[in-house]
């Protein structure tokens, strides 16, 4: 019997898509090519893995005891890869996921510090909202996540990296409305204005709703924009105030009037995330130290506050 890890992958797959087409998909394979390997392993065990329906597959009491050790394979087979991979701490291959309210103001400098202290390591990025980052954490499609933490997931290990706070931002006659000051400024007091938030799914609409005290259905809460870029340009349009992490401002506070909240500041917490499973921590380690040295350029300093109240 030669069962392969190809077989094994694509099983695996199929058990977690219930459809070949969709399991071929994400193993960017042909649908025949896919349903062959299956096949193949069904062949060699001697027993069907899967019930056929028109537009699905459900798997059989065989099958269920199959992917239990199909699981423990792959399992073990990525964890001697990742060994081998960063025997020599951060070197080879990077898969490196990333929120979208981090990535367009980090990954610059990062991915030039990377290169600049290894210019043979290869960094794939893949930016995703965190459900998914974890998800791919899982699998074992990522190393590596920079998202908000706590995550919330389990068979994790979480690596504070930096805060980031949050300024209230808006256009000068939105700020100038609220006929408040910095020094007493506290994000649950800002009245009824309208408060422009991203749309579902991103940890930062969840954080900005908590620090405000609002909850989604609030009839001043407006939920849909998919990105800061977007965000800002509303908000600087007139219509209505957000929250910004400061992290963001260099590039989205152009055009609005931003103001600071009294202390204590909202903020939210970055950290790095991998799989506790993974082996050996001086590559995660020396990853988050070179995000940690680059955060405080990320901040704002102090000759640099022009329209910061």
């Amino acid at each position: 019997m030669n069962i392969t890890l190809r077989q094994l992958t694509y099983f695996k797959a199929l058990a977690e898509h219930g459809n070949f087409g969709r399991a071929a998909l994400a193993e960017r394979v042909s649908q025949p090519a896919l349903s062959m390997q299956i096949k193949g392993l069904e062949d060699m065990l001697g027993a069907p893995l899967v019930e056929r329906h028109a537009r699905s597959v459900v798997l059989t009491p065989f099958g269920r005891r199959i992917l239990k050790h199909a699981e423990a394979v792959l399992d073990q087979m990525r964890e001697l890869e990742e060994a081998a991979r960063w025997k020599d701490g951060l070197a080879g291959r990077l898969a490196l996921g990333v929120i979208p309210t981090v990535a367009p103001y980090l990954l610059p400098g990062l991915l030039a510090r990377l290169r600049a202290a290894d210019i043979a390591l290869d960094v794939q990025v893949h930016e995703a909202q965190t459900a998914r980052l974890l998800a791919d954490l899982a699998a074992g499609r990522i190393d590596a996540a920079i998202m908000a933490l706590p995550s919330g997931a389990e068979g994790m290990i979480e690596r504070r990296l930096f805060d980031d706070a949050f300024l209230l931002a808006g256009s000068p006659a939105r700020i100038a409305a609220l006929g408040v000051d910095a020094e007493t400024l506290r994000p649950t007091e800002i009245g009824g204005a309208q408060l422009m938030l991203l749309d579902e799914g991103h940890c930062l609409t969840d954080q900005a709703l908590e620090v405000c005290g609002r909850g989604r259905g609030h009839a001043q809460i407006n939920t849909g924009a998919s990105s800061l870029a977007t965000l800002s340009r509303l908000v600087s349009a007139g219509f209505g105030l957000t929250l910004l992490p400061e992290m963001a401002l260099k590039t989205e506070a152009q055009d609005l009037t931003v103001m600071r909240f009294a202390a204590p500041e909202p903020y939210r917490t970055i950290g790095l995330v991998r799989r506790a499973t993974s082996p050996r921590a001086e590559w995660f380690e020396a990853l988050a130290a070179l995000i940690i040295d680059l955060s405080d350029t990320l901040k704002l300093a102090e000759g640099d506050t022009a329209g910061v109240a």
